[in-house]
């Protein structure tokens, strides 16, 4: 009988796995175990987590309540794939969805369960409004991010993902997201010039996709007059609208739906990454009655019915949604980042900060900078990671969920991060 080595090391990855993975490559840990906020590695260290999955940990590792509803599922046998069959957990999801989040914010939707991840979501968007309006062109907009496969990536606007794709990525039109050049130009002022001219070689689009905090973008803010001012373009020439909430969705910006500042309700509305609550794949297309013109079968996924998701989710939604509490902590803690960021700023040359809620970003003029930032609070144990289209952001999104205490111990550790970066460059910088 042949003897199977079980021990794990950091050569098992360079030897077995793809030069395609990213993450591990700046924190080279072998992590194990985690709870909360928190994550340990095989040698027993604990690194504080301010990536949290990339947002899709919005209420942290292992959620004690989240896990119990989950094994006692997985103990009794409950279904486990069920592609889109009926069963009991994806009912108790239909009913408490519409119960915690829709009708209290009083949306009409209709859910759809596209396939496991949000770039899945954002594939049946695209294709449901070419669908409904019988049009082919998507307007997106500059430093979008919606998703890898190749749908996602024609509305995506990162030239080194977008080259990935190995084809023309086409039926597209990029558009300049809020502030793009800085006040400079009237807002809309050029798509509705555009539009409304025969003469301008635009063919009307099917939809307009947008994200209303562009995270893998830079934490680009859009704000609620521009959102609205977005819809009501939109409304006026019959072009649906699309939010993107893989990311700020959940709760991310306080509110549930990071599009409720802004008072609007779009026509198509798109959900992965925390909406199961645990880290489980999961995904919405959520869409107004109307615009449910799918035939049976035509547009599927072998892993759309992933029922242990569908526990946790339904778990999450009672557990955090039943009530204000959670949106105010969001605002809470994330002044408390804003407030920490804006001292930075203000003591650092080259350093600013934007965001909302609890996804903030710190920019650096120079680039390079904030890498270094990320890998020396790695050294401190503590995950952020980098985004915008030069990696010119230190990127925040920790779980809502954190203690205080952990939230500003994270925060000294960046803040120290962040001295040690800008005293090298500039050594006369005032204490």
């Amino acid at each position: 009988m042949t003897t199977i080595d079980t021990h794990v090391d950091d050569k098992t990855f360079t030897k077995y796995e793809s030069e395609v993975r990213s993450y591990c490559r700046n924190w080279p840990a072998i992590f194990d175990t985690a709870q909360g906020a928190w994550l340990t590695d095989v040698d027993g260290n604990k690194y504080l987590d301010f990536f949290a999955g990339a947002g899709a940990l919005n209420y942290g590792h292992n959620d004690p309540d989240l896990k119990e509803a989950l094994l006692r599922h997985l103990v009794r046998d409950g279904i486990t794939h069920g592609l889109d069959m009926s069963t009991v957990a994806k009912g108790e999801f239909l009913q408490t969805f519409h119960d915690r989040i829709l009708a209290p914010r009083n949306l009409d939707y209709k859910v759809q369960f596209p396939g496991p991840t949000g770039t899945n979501a954002v594939e049946s968007a695209l294709k449901l409004a070419r669908k409904v309006t019988g049009r082919e062109s998507i307007v997106s907009f500059t430093n979008a991010f919606h998703g890898m496969t190749l749908g996602s990536l024609s509305v995506t606007g990162n030239a080194t993902k977008r080259a990935g794709a190995g084809v023309p990525l086409v039926h597209s039109t990029p558009m300049p997201f809020d502030d793009y050049f800085d006040g400079a130009v009237e807002d809309f002022g050029w798509f509705t010039r555009v539009l409304d001219d025969h003469g301008s070689g635009l063919n009307r689009p099917a939809a307009v996709i947008v994200e209303t905090i562009q995270g893998e973008g830079g934490v680009n803010v859009a704000r609620a007059e521009w959102l609205s001012a977005l819809a009501e373009l939109c409304q006026s020439r019959e072009i649906l609208l699309i939010v993107d909430d893989v990311q700020m969705g959940c709760g991310r910006t306080g509110e549930f739906f990071s599009f409720e500042i802004a008072d609007i309700k779009p026509d198509i509305v798109t959900l992965s990454k925390s909406i199961s609550g645990y880290g489980l794949p999961m995904a919405l297309t959520l869409l107004k009655p109307e615009h449910d013109v799918w035939n049976p079968g035509e547009h599927n996924g072998t892993f759309r019915g992933n029922n242990p998701a569908f526990v946790t989710a339904t778990t999450a939604l009672n557990k955090y949604w039943s009530d204000d509490l959670l949106t105010r902590d969001v605002h809470r803690k994330g002044a408390i980042i804003s407030e920490t960021f804006a001292g930075l700023s203000e003591k650092y040359e080259g350093v600013t900060h934007r965001g909302r809620g609890m996804v903030q970003g710190l920019v650096f003029d120079e680039p390079e900078l904030a890498g270094k930032v990320c890998a020396l609070a790695y050294e401190d144990r503590l995950l952020a990671e980098t985004s915008g289209p030069s990696d010119e952001v230190v990127k925040l999104l920790p779980p809502l969920t954190i203690d205080e205490d952990d939230l500003q111990r994270g925060l000294d550790i960046l803040s120290k991060a962040v001295a040690a970066v800008a005293t090298e460059r500039t050594p006369e910088v005032a204490e």
